[in-house]
């Protein structure tokens, strides 16, 4: 089975310079990178999906009951159990928020280096997943 046609695969005009090497490696890494932020970044929105469900329980409970721990925290009073549930989910998007912004850079230097290396070596490269 025959991937590119015969006339691309031949394309051996452009030399792989150390600039381009490095610069392949780079996208890679950044590739490498952005897929542990995104999966980080799943794993904190479920852990915020809980949160939102819990607070909405809180807000539910009567005031005077105490409140079953979560996430290693002990059995608490209801305000008290409530303010941690706010301190932890301005965390929690605050840790969101910086992955956010990490994901974006990364996504932006890949598009650089996808320009440049594709103006160079056209089809004889995939930089595409």
């Amino acid at each position: 089975m025959r991937m590119l046609p015969q006339e691309d695969e031949n394309d051996d005009t452009a030399e792989v310079t150390w600039e381009d090497q490095q610069r392949i490696n780079s996208f890679s890494k950044l590739n490498t990178r952005l897929r542990n932020i995104e999966e980080k970044m799943q794993g904190l929105k479920q852990e915020k999906e809980a949160l939102d469900d819990l607070s909405m329980e809180l807000e539910l409970a009567e005031d005077d009951q105490p409140v079953q721990g979560w996430r290693g925290v002990p059995a608490s009073p209801h305000s008290r159990a409530m303010k941690r549930m706010e301190r932890d989910q301005a965390e929690l998007n605050n840790e969101l928020s910086t992955l956010v912004t990490r994901a974006e850079e990364c996504e932006t230097s890949m598009k650089e280096l996808k320009v440049t290396l594709y103006a160079k070596f056209g089809r004889a490269i995939n930089l595409d997943e």
